[in-house]
């Protein structure tokens, strides 16, 4: 055969194994656009239920959080459009809502997610199994149970050992002076028992209201008198173990004080609320409140002119004057119906997470000027007074927490009936506490 033949036959087989090739790749190329069956096709996902939750707090009147609060729950709703949340509230100056909430969780109607007090305030629904344990939810969600403060978690620990409330900020109390009116009357700033008895009697005759307090809603009256008298330890024993003596010189005290003119004349009719307008408004120069209560003050003259200071050891008794009352009282707990609710769980805990996390901590705390439930936080404050507050807080010896979170509610009723009965003279201190001992003692029954 010819060269110039083989080279043309060469040619021919290349040529025909180039169009084989060809062939095959558009025969796998043709297969790759077939449509795939249905096992095979991406699955789509099912479109989220819609689900309406109930939070119920005390964010809302004038509390100074209120709009935080809301706006932490519009931010949650914008981004999970399948949930709507009703932001169901109530002042927590006023008492009704302490029974609006054991109502509902008495009758079925339990809030989805419930912010409120730890103690013996949630003692009775906790025990009757109305809100779950925390404590599994938070091992199931390690970033988020490392978001937090141990000590705020702690704080929120019950009788038996779990945590069913989950923080958002914790407060201090302590004694709110204006020192303007201090100043304009040369007086020195309250801070022992002489210093404030000075200031009690001087005001009083002056027409100025020494010290803004209701005898009814007498909660931080009660608890700073007896811390002033009993100390942290006397006062942190409640009335199971007896009396405690200091106890009875915390309510004389607060008679020597009304004698001075130290209480609004219209004490017997006033409540919590009118008492703090008596102090925003300029018209008393101090008042026994939490950390959140400056937030609801308005008038600059008396925001700029306010500090915090433990309240006073009175003689005679063990207090040294610098312990204060303070904590993690508060918490969301978490329905157990809601729990045990497919179409509800998973969009109540996502809520929950979401409403604790640490850049909603962090805005609520600026907002009422609370200590941070979140680890990492600053402490920081949006006036004077709230920075005054983290620096009363963070030089507290010891952090008691209020005496309605150590006795029974019906106790405390009692003890707060005995501070208009006291001062007028009409019981004896004796008699007040032998009263709320025993009705302690049949509470514990």
């Amino acid at each position: 055969m010819k060269r110039s033949s083989l080279i043309l036959l060469s040619m021919m087989v290349v040529f025909a194994m180039f169009l084989a090739a060809c062939g095959k790749a558009e025969e796998k190329n043709t297969a790759s656009e077939q449509p795939k069956t249905e096992s095979e096709k991406p699955k789509e996902e099912a479109p989220k239920k819609d689900v309406k939750l109930r939070v119920f707090s005390t964010f809302g009147g004038t509390d100074a959080a209120r709009e935080a609060f809301q706006a932490a729950i519009d931010d949650f709703v914008s981004k999970n459009p399948n949930v709507k949340v009703e932001n169901d509230t109530m002042s927590a100056n006023d008492d009704g809502f302490r029974t609006k909430v054991n109502t509902d969780m008495n009758s079925g109607n339990e809030p989805d997610l419930l912010f409120y007090f730890v103690g013996a305030d949630a003692q009775g629904f906790v025990d009757a199994g109305k809100v779950v344990s925390m404590n599994d939810i938070l091992d199931a969600n390690p970033e988020w149970k490392a978001g937090f403060n141990p000590t705020a978690l702690e704080n929120t620990r019950m009788q038996d050992g779990n945590i069913y409330a989950i923080p958002l900020t914790g407060y201090y109390e302590g004694l709110f002076v204006n020192k303007k009116i201090f100043a304009d009357n040369n007086l020195e700033l309250p801070t022992d028992w002489d210093k404030l008895k000075t200031a009690v009697s001087t005001l009083s005759k002056k027409g100025i209201i020494p010290l803004a307090a209701p005898f009814d809603q007498s909660h931080y009256v009660i608890e700073h008198f007896i811390l002033s008298a009993a100390g942290a330890k006397g006062h942190d024993s409640g009335l199971a173990n007896g009396i405690d003596p200091n106890w009875e010189k915390g309510y004389a005290a607060m008679k020597e004080l009304y004698d001075l003119g130290a209480f609004p004349k219209d004490a017997a009719t006033i409540d919590l609320s009118m008492a703090s307008n008596y102090y925003a408004e300029g018209k008393a120069a101090m008042i026994i409140e939490g950390s959140w209560a400056s937030g609801a003050w308005k008038e600059p003259a008396v925001i700029d002119n306010t500090t915090i200071l433990p309240f006073p050891a009175m003689p005679g008794g063990v207090g040294t004057g610098k312990e204060i009352i303070g904590g993690f009282g508060s918490g969301f707990y978490l329905s157990k119906a809601t729990y045990d609710n497919a179409d509800k769980k998973d969009a109540a805990i996502e809520l929950l997470k979401h409403m604790t996390s640490k850049d909603v901590i962090e805005k609520i705390s600026l907002a009422n000027g609370g200590l941070p439930a979140a680890a990492g936080v600053e402490t920081k404050g949006a006036t004077p007074v709230a920075n005054d507050g983290f620096a009363l807080a963070a030089g507290a010896p010891s952090v008691s927490r209020p005496i309605d979170n150590v006795v029974a509610p019906e106790t405390f009723s009692t003890l707060r009936a005995g501070v208009q009965a006291v001062v007028t003279g009409k019981k004896s201190p004796a008699d007040v506490l032998k009263e709320a001992k025993e009705i302690e003692d049949a509470n514990k029954k």
